[in-house]
């Protein structure tokens, strides 16, 4: 189990500063996504809550994590399925993603020179990058997907 006082107090000040109601559902919704392992959507993790015997309501939930990621405690991604994916942002080193697009499988990669690209892009432009997000789709090497139909 992480120590998540701090993320707790960063959702904190940015609900103040938008003038969001803080309340306590809002909080265990981010317990929950940022104990979460890899990526989710919004239904799964719902799910995952009821499982739990949460009372939080669907609602709660899509617009709870669509405020995490606007204060950076969440990555929303989008994996080529018109489906909204989540993931901790919290205390995570920035990285990359491999996606099959037969059986959805989602790989995390780290390359130092993606990050180095991305800077000297940045520097030349004249431009502030406060994040990136590089996607790479093809068909994984499990058995499933690799033969050939």
């Amino acid at each position: 189990m992480i120590d998540i006082s701090s993320a707790h107090e960063q959702f904190k000040k940015f609900l103040k500063q938008g003038k969001h109601r803080i309340t306590p559902e809002r909080f265990e919704v981010l317990d929950f996504a940022i104990e979460y392992k890899g990526h989710f959507a919004a239904d799964e993790l719902f799910i995952k809550m009821k499982n739990n015997n949460s009372n939080v309501s669907r609602a709660t939930v899509y617009n709870t994590l669509e405020l995490l990621a606007q204060c950076d405690l969440l990555a929303k991604r989008n994996f080529g399925e018109n489906k909204a994916y989540y993931e901790s942002s919290f205390n995570r080193k920035n990285h990359d993603h491999l996606i099959c697009t037969k059986c959805g499988r989602i790989q995390e990669f780290s390359n130092a020179k993606i990050t180095q690209i991305v800077d000297e892009i940045s520097e030349k432009f004249g431009f502030e990058s406060t994040g990136y997000s590089f996607n790479i789709f093809g068909i994984c090497n499990s058995d499933k997907c690799s033969k050939k139909e």
